[in-house]
């Protein structure tokens, strides 16, 4: 090959290393979330009993929470679900018998630009939100009647929320090493930390958790590869517990009995 095809050969890599890099810089959010905005005035529709309950941030920032009511008189509990990254709690009701069958009510907040939630996403206003969340929960419930449960993006506010603030477990449905580390694992020759402003370090916040955890993923979770959930292992404590459904993919451990036994018996304790 002589010198001219090689420098165009070059030339050309170049480009697509810096058009593929400048492509992922600006659309990564893109990527990582995937809102569906609702109208203020929506009217949701759940076979569940549920009200909603509006948290005004700031002018521009409203934290939409939908409370799901127990099925017992007297609640035992309160589960705060902090859901995926899609659409908005439409997506996510389904879940809620799961827990309401066991005398928890169930929270369910959408982050902003989710649902009828409204303001700037950024990871401060994530981690801002579960607080507020939980401040109301704490004016009925004590912590040790409270669950704080993640699911798939969720788990990382989750988690940060639990290494805060005391409750009676943590539980992660497909959760994740931290951000920067998803995207690696397909852009492994960019210096992806540097640029992307999400983190959600959810090893570094299960450090600081003194609460119980319990873990589900899947083998054949191809959104969060089960090997990236797989390095939490290194700091959970214990009494923690890591659950792997065999054959399990991102958005179906819910079919499988080992995943329903188990948390059926988490919600009896």
């Amino acid at each position: 090959m002589n010198q001219k095809i090689l420098f165009r050969w070059i030339k050309v890599f170049i480009l697509l290393y810096c058009g593929i890099g400048i492509a992922f810089y600006y659309l990564y959010e893109k990527i990582l979330f995937l809102p569906k905005s609702l109208s203020e005035n929506y009217q949701y529709h759940f076979r569940s009993t549920f009200t909603e309950k509006n948290i005004r941030y700031d002018e521009q920032t409203n934290f939409n929470i939908v409370q799901f009511s127990s099925n017992d008189s007297i609640a035992k509990g309160i589960v705060l679900y902090f859901h995926g990254n899609k659409e908005n709690i439409n997506h996510y009701a389904q879940y809620a018998e799961n827990f309401t069958k066991h005398g928890y009510e169930i929270w369910m907040p959408d982050y902003p630009s989710y649902g009828k939630s409204t303001g700037v996403l950024t990871e401060k206003i994530m981690y801002e939100e579960a607080w507020q969340v939980y401040q109301l929960a704490r004016t009925k419930y004590k912590p040790e009647q409270i669950i704080i449960y993640g699911k798939s993006l969720g788990t990382g506010i989750a988690a940060e929320l639990a290494s805060i603030r005391d409750c009676k477990r943590l539980i992660l449905e497909t959760p994740y090493k931290n951000i920067p580390s998803l995207f690696h694992q397909y852009l492994w020759m960019y210096p992806v930390n540097r640029m992307i402003r999400f983190k959600i370090p959810t090893n570094e916040f299960l450090r600081k958790v003194v609460a119980p955890i319990t873990v589900f993923h899947g083998t054949d979770d191809k959104t969060i590869p089960y090997k990236n959930a797989q390095q939490l292992n290194g700091v959970l404590k214990g009494i923690d517990e890591f659950i792997t459904i065999e054959k399990g993919e991102h958005n179906n451990l819910n079919a499988f009995p080992l995943f329903r036994n188990k948390l059926d018996s988490l919600l009896q304790l």
